[in-house]
């Protein structure tokens, strides 16, 4: 059967060796017009069929710098993008384990049809429901208008959160028509994916809605605070020029221009340095988001979900690895840049710490090299550490994993990089062209087997294969060439953030 009735009308998908499969379906009503800015509503009922065989339109997007190196596609655009995907092993009562990715690209690029998220080989290799979801990015999904336009634009820049938690609404409504079990949701993520999972974790209208979570390469430290959060908004009213009630009527090419000025730092009085480097992310403005979700979890407000988290050994080599700006750095240059994102009192405590662990690995501890560990360290492990660490007084079901799988591309120069574990994931490492960036040979089809293994696992009954995470022994799933667990890995480097507050962790 492919053709099924949801709540708000008919839908016809496919079907391919077993798995059936439905693009492009509404899960809100589109966010255009007078409904820009403001939470998702629910989709408007449709007469007839339809058409769920093509994937719907990307949420609006400029064309990111990293595409060269990924390879990433790029889709129609379009405000009305809320829409998710459905790959399921059956039509029937099976009730399977339901597994929702929210796509990574800093909040701004990206999209749930992108080729490496197809769910087809997770869903029969797990016999789990995968659903992929797009979300509002940029501009129109993490842009706090609220106080820059006196209350006229009513955005408190977590719209895009809250189109995710409006998806997970829709599954819990739809997915038993799929074989899905609506009682055993989990939600996973990698890098921007991640970190709103993390938000999601904190997110008042999301609970309930999801029953575990798999925060990969990003987790509960990137949020910001209402006061970076409104000099956003003021920085989009001065870009553009345009008050409250034009901005609603403004076309998409001026408001992309404008959160690419934002983005590059090109706002007279609105510099990186007050904005972040990530401009647009979640926004902790109060009724909405109430805290830093890192918080929010230490506080006992998602005891009831087992999490997995982790991170990829060298995640910042996709972003430094190919740049002359960290590759020339010199010891003053390293220590002069650290001191833009930590306090100065902790950085001779980490450089030493990673100096001593990079030589211990046989790696040269250049200034390069230490500043690019550290900043893998900041950004993504310590966070997920402190997450499983947080969550573990209220759930002792929390587990840890690295992965060391090391990326071809760029002769090797980016080690086991960000976003590496993405085709392992999904069993996508052999479609065309994802070698030259996931790698290939028997190594790569016994990991992907492994990678599934364990998520699929983890979604149908919160145990992922190996031992849970705890302060004593620091239990780590080693995943890549030589899959194995590990004690407290990499404890010196990890030892050295123990005083290092939560405010310099997480962002980019």
């Amino acid at each position: 059967m492919t053709e099924v009735e949801v709540m708000h009308g008919k839908l016809q998908g496919s079907e391919r060796d077993g798995i059936y499969t439905f693009k492009g379906i509404p899960y809100a009503f589109p966010p255009m017009g007078e409904f820009r800015w403001k939470p998702p509503q629910d989709p408007w009922p449709w007469t007839g069929v339809l058409d769920a065989t093509e994937y719907g339109k990307w949420a609006l997007q400029n064309k990111s710098a990293m595409d060269a190196i990924m390879g990433a596609e790029q889709g129609e655009q379009s405000e009305g993008c809320l829409t998710l995907n459905i790959w399921t092993p059956g039509m029937d009562s099976a009730k399977r384990p339901v597994m929702v990715w929210i796509h990574g690209g800093g909040f701004t690029t990206g999209s749930g049809a992108q080729g490496i998220y197809e769910g087809r080989t997770l869903a029969r290799h797990g016999d789990v429901v995968v659903v992929t979801i797009n979300y509002r990015l940029g501009i129109f999904g993490f842009a706090n208008l609220k106080e820059a336009t006196g209350g006229r634009i009513p955005a408190t820049g977590n719209e895009g959160l809250q189109d995710q938690a409006k998806a997970l609404e829709w599954v819990q409504e739809n997915i038993e028509l799929f074989g899905g079990d609506p009682g055993n949701v989990t939600i996973f993520g990698e890098s921007a994916g991640g970190m709103s999972t993390g938000g999601l974790l904190a997110l008042p209208e999301a609970r309930g809605l999801f029953h575990k979570a798999i925060p990969q390469s990003g987790s509960c430290h990137t949020a910001a605070n209402l006061e970076t959060g409104v000099m956003v908004g003021e920085a989009i009213l001065k870009d553009t020029g345009l008050d409250a009630e034009a901005l609603n009527t403004a076309s998409t090419e001026v408001l992309l221009r404008a959160q690419r000025h934002i983005e590059g730092g090109k706002v007279e009085g609105y510099p990186l340095s007050k904005l972040g480097s990530l401009p647009f992310r979640p926004v902790i403005d109060g009724p909405v988001l109430p805290d830093l979700p890192i918080n929010s979890i230490r506080a006992g407000g998602a005891a009831t979900i087992p999490i997995m988290a982790g991170s990829t050994a060298d995640e910042w080599r996709l972003f430094g690895a190919m740049s002359p700006a960290i590759t020339g750095l010199t010891e003053d240059t390293m220590n002069t840049r650290l001191g833009y994102l930590i306090d100065e009192a902790f950085i001779p405590g980490l450089v030493g710490a990673y100096k001593e662990g990079l030589a211990g690995r046989g790696i040269e501890p250049t200034p390069p090299e230490v500043f690019m560990a550290i900043q893998t360290d900041r950004i993504f492990r310590i966070p997920a550490i402190r997450l499983l660490e947080g969550q573990r007084p209220h759930n002792e079901n929390v587990y840890n994993y690295i992965f060391d799988w090391k990326s071809p591309a760029a002769r090797g120069a980016l080690g086991a990089t960000h976003a590496i574990e993405l085709a392992y994931v999904f069993g996508t490492h052999t479609k065309p062209g994802a070698k030259k960036f996931y790698g290939e040979g028997e190594d790569a089809v016994a990991l992907a087997t492994a990678t599934m293994d364990a998520w699929s696992a983890f979604a149908r009954d919160g145990n992922p294969g190996w031992d849970k995470y705890n302060s004593d022994t620091r239990a780590t799933k080693i995943l890549g060439d030589n899959c194995r667990t590990e004690n407290a890995p990499l404890e010196l480097e990890r030892a050295a953030w123990d005083k290092v507050p939560d405010e310099y962790l997480g962002s980019l």
